[in-house]
C-alpha cells in the first residue's frame, strides 16, 4: 500500500532488547546487566541467500529464504506477533563485542518469519569493523577489548503480519557479497548490551496512486534468442569448498526502430573453503555482443581476484572482436593491491 506524510522527522522508534532465555522482546536493554556473550564465527559460505547488492529485476538477484543463511548465524526472534507492526525508515543496531582477531565483518539482518517458518529479509547492513568509527581513519581491533557499535541498516518500508515473528540475525560472513577479511578468529558478542530499533510508521496518509496511462511505454523488441538467468550453489563436500555461479544472459534482442540486435552475456564464479578466508576466488566475464545484418561486434572483458593476508590480487583481460575477428586485445596483469584493513 502507498502512504504519504505531511511532513518528514525522524521516526519514532520501536526498542527490542534480548532477554535472558535469547528472546527478542520489546524493551530496552537492561542498564548494567551482567555481561552475557555469545560466541560467534559464521562460516564463511554464509550469505549466499543474499541476492545481489544491487538489484534489477525480481528474481534470483533478490534475496530468498533467508534459512540457509540463518543456519550459520545467531538469530534471536520475537514471540508471534499479536498485531501487525507497520514500519517505515533505518533500523539501528547497538551492541558491544569483543574480536578474537584485528579485523573481522559484522552482518545485521532484519527477517520477516512466517507462520511456515519461510524466512523474508526486510532489511541488511554490514560492517567492517575496523572502520566501525568510518571509513576515513580504520583501525585495527585488538583482540580481546570491548567495543561498543552502531549499526544502521538499510531504509524498509514493512509490514509485519499478525502471527509472524520479528527475527535478528547476526553474521560474521556475508559471502559472496561481501569479501571475508584476512583472519577468520570470530567475536564475542554481549547479548545483554545488544539494542534493536524499529523505526515506526506514525502518523500518515493512505493514498491511491493512478496507474499512469500508458503503462507499458517501451518499444516492443524482437526477440531472436531467449533470455535466460541461472544461479547456483555448489558445495563439494569432498574438498569443502563452495562455488556461486552466476550466469545472466539477456538474449538477443533487436530495436524495432533502429534495427540494433544487442546481446549481453554475464558469467560469474565464486568460489570459498567455508574454513579459509584466504581461499577466495572470484572470476566474471562479460561478453557484449552489437548486430546488423552483414556487421557484427563482439567485446569480452574477464575479471579475476583473489587475496593473501595481505594483499588483494587482481587481473583482466579485455578482447575485441569484428566479424568474427580479433582486432584488439589489452592485458591487465596481475597487480597486488595491499589490503589496508579491507
Amino acid at each position: 500500500f502507498w502512504v504519504a506524510k505531511d511532513s518528514w522527522s525522524p521516526p519514532k522508534m520501536q526498542c527490542f532488547y534480548v532477554e535472558q532465555f535469547g528472546r527478542l522482546t520489546e524493551g530496552m536493554p537492561i542498564p548494567h546487566a551482567p555481561e552475557h556473550p555469545i560466541y560467534l564465527s559464521s562460516p564463511l559460505d554464509t550469505g549466499t541467500a543474499s541476492g545481489e547488492y544491487f538489484t534489477l529485476k525480481p528474481d534470483a538477484e533478490m534475496a530468498i529464504d533467508q534459512r540457509f543463511d540463518d543456519a550459520g548465524s545467531l538469530v534471536f526472534d520475537t514471540m508471534p506477533l499479536a498485531r501487525d507492526h507497520n514500519y517505515l525508515g533505518r533500523p539501528v543496531l547497538t551492541l558491544a563485542l569483543r574480536s578474537r582477531a584485528p579485523g573481522g565483518n559484522l552482518c545485521a539482518r532484519l527477517v520477516d518469519v512466517h507462520p511456515d517458518g519461510t524466512a523474508t529479509r526486510v532489511a541488511f547492513g554490514v560492517v567492517n569493523l575496523t572502520h566501525r568509527d568510518g571509513n576515513a581513519d580504520p583501525k585495527p581491533l585488538i583482540p580481546g577489548e570491548t567495543v561498543s557499535l552502531r549499526l544502521v541498516l538499510d531504509a524498509c518500508g514493512y509490514r509485519f503480519r499478525k502471527g509472524h515473528r520479528i527475527r535478528l540475525s547476526l553474521s560474521t560472513a556475508y559471502w559472496p557479497m561481501i569479501l571475508p577479511p584476512p583472519e577468520d578468529g570470530g567475536i564475542d558478542i554481549d547479548i545483554a548490551s545488544l539494542g534493536l530499533g524499529l523505526p515506526m510508521l506514525g502518523e500518515h496518509k493512505n493514498i491511491e496512486i493512478d496507474e499512469p496511462a500508458n503503462p507499458d511505454p517501451l518499444p516492443k523488441y524482437i526477440e531472436h534468442a531467449a533470455a535466460a538467468t541461472k544461479r547456483q550453489v555448489i558445495r563439494d563436500l569432498s574438498s569443502n569448498r563452495t562455488k556461486y555461479r552466476i550466469h545472466e544472459d539477456t538474449g538477443l534482442t533487436e530495436h524495432p526502430e533502429t534495427g540494433l540486435s544487442t546481446r549481453q552475456l554475464r558469467e560469474e564464479v565464486w568460489s570459498i573453503s567455508p574454513d579459509d578466508p584466504l581461499s577466495m576466488t572470484g572470476i566474471s566475464t562479460w561478453t557484449c555482443d552489437m548486430r546488423r545484418p552483414g556487421w557484427f561486434v563482439r567485446t569480452v572483458a574477464t575479471a579475476r581476484i583473489a587475496c593473501t593476508a595481505t594483499d588483494w590480487i587482481i587481473s583482466a583481460i579485455v578482447t575485441a572482436f569484428e566479424d568474427d575477428v580479433q582486432i584488439f586485445e589489452k592485458v591487465f596483469a596481475e597487480k597486488k593491491i595491499a589490503r589496508d584493513l579491507m
